[in-house]
């Protein structure tokens, strides 16, 4: 099933229950769909969602075990729906896949709970990484976003 394809929050394909679920939020539907690609052998992706509050209802409704969100994004950002969720379901796994590389979006993504930061020109080497660390409770955030 191509979560990605369309606009409304779909639910995951049953035969897909054993790996692990991921939220993906980015209001670049092309990129949704890459990342997507990107993730599929090793995840499934539930559902992917292009603003915050979106976001926000598709965490309550499908309970991913992770959330790959932007932080830029129309209406609700990715740093406001985090803090939202973080305050409403305070064992959610984020992880932050932005082209912000400025070190004081970083620290604001720390601050809000996140477990990784991702740079999005980095996402083919550093967000299957970034998403096994936060699986397993560890931060990780790209080089590029470090200096």
């Amino acid at each position: 099933m191509d979560a990605c394809n369309g606009t409304r929050i779909q639910p995951f394909a049953k035969e897909d229950v054993k790996k692990t679920t991921i939220l993906l939020a980015d209001d670049d539907r092309d990129l949704l769909e890459s990342v997507q690609k990107l993730l599929q052998s090793e995840f499934n992706v539930v559902s992917c969602v292009s603003d915050g509050y979106q976001l926000i209802e598709a965490a309550k409704l499908f309970a991913p075990d992770l959330i790959v969100t932007d932080i830029s994004m129309e209406g609700l950002s990715g740093i406001h729906a985090a803090r939202r969720l973080k305050s409403e379901q305070p064992n959610a796994r984020i992880i932050f896949l932005t082209v912000h590389d400025e070190s004081a979006f970083v620290a604001e993504a720390r601050k809000v709970g996140a477990l990784g930061y991702v740079i999005k020109q980095s996402a083919n080497t550093d967000l299957i990484p970034a998403i096994q660390e936060a699986l397993q409770g560890r931060s990780f955030v790209s080089s590029a976003a470090r200096q």
